[in-house]
């Protein structure tokens, strides 16, 4: 039998293998299940917390380990189970919080509990995104410090997305991870953590190497994953950051995609 072109598949969700209406396409299911019969194993790898991941790998019949929360979370989707959790150290992202805001002035904000059934909590004033997932709206800001969170999601009343990434990067990318994961997502996360580090995490369970995954996406967290694969697919919807390290371009996530490749690289 001829060994697969790649062993492991990355896919991204939001942007990527979902549609603007957060369903995947028949296509794009039997490209992904002509991959895995080849012989690869796709996994998806995606900004979303665990909970908010679990009832689209639940409706994919996905049994196999996630990569979430931008890489702190390894999740077995079979399970229903953490295999891995990593955390912001509150303190560190106070601080860090305190000198974008000397810099830029007051952000809007929301952050990610730990834990497989961590609630998304949003303090007044955060613009929930077109079709809200499941949240918690607080009263009193302090409250997003009360448990462990995952990461802390930042908006400005004026600056776009990519003045604020760049804003907070440069103030405090020496305390905490920045990164925009879609239109109004710019979030702080633990220093060094990113979907690369996740994915990479994940692979050594597999058994399989950076050179052996091609993988797909559509935003500017996608960036380090792409680094570490050794094939970037962008999406024709992705961020011109990410379009500029791909390997190449393929159709956007409403034209199929990642049906477009797979079913070229996997003939």
């Amino acid at each position: 039998m001829t060994p697969p072109p790649y062993k492991l598949v990355a896919t991204d969700l939001d942007g990527t293998l979902l549609r603007s209406d957060d369903t995947i396409s028949r296509r794009t299911r039997d490209a992904l299940a002509a991959a895995t019969a080849a012989g690869a194993a796709h996994i998806v790898v995606t900004g979303r917390a665990a909970p908010w991941t679990r009832h689209i790998l639940d409706s994919l019949d996905y049994r196999g380990i996630a990569v979430c929360g931008q890489g702190g979370q390894v999740y077995h989707a079979g399970e229903h189970r953490l295999l891995t959790s990593v955390t912001l150290d509150r303190q560190l992202a106070g601080l860090a919080l305190a000198k974008i805001e000397a810099e830029i002035g007051p952000l809007l904000l929301a952050a990610s509990r730990d834990g497989l059934d961590g609630d998304v909590v949003v303090a007044p004033g955060y613009r929930i995104q077109e079709g809200p997932l499941p949240h918690v709206m607080i009263d009193d800001p302090g409250d997003l410090w009360a448990a462990p969170i995952n990461k802390l999601y930042l908006q400005h009343p004026r600056l776009d997305d990519d003045a604020l990434a760049e804003a907070a990067r440069t103030v405090a990318g020496d305390l905490v991870g920045v990164t925009m994961a879609g239109p109004g997502i710019v979030e702080l996360l633990p220093l060094g953590l990113s979907k690369a580090t996740g994915l990479s995490l994940a692979a050594r369970r597999l058994g399989v190497k950076a050179a052996d995954t091609i993988a797909f996406g559509d935003m500017p967290n996608d960036i380090p994953m792409f680094g570490w694969a050794a094939h970037g697919v962008a999406m024709a919807n992705a961020h011109p950051s990410l379009k500029a390290v791909a390997n190449e371009v393929t159709t956007a996530n409403d034209e199929d995609g990642i049906a477009v490749v797979l079913e070229r690289v996997f003939a």
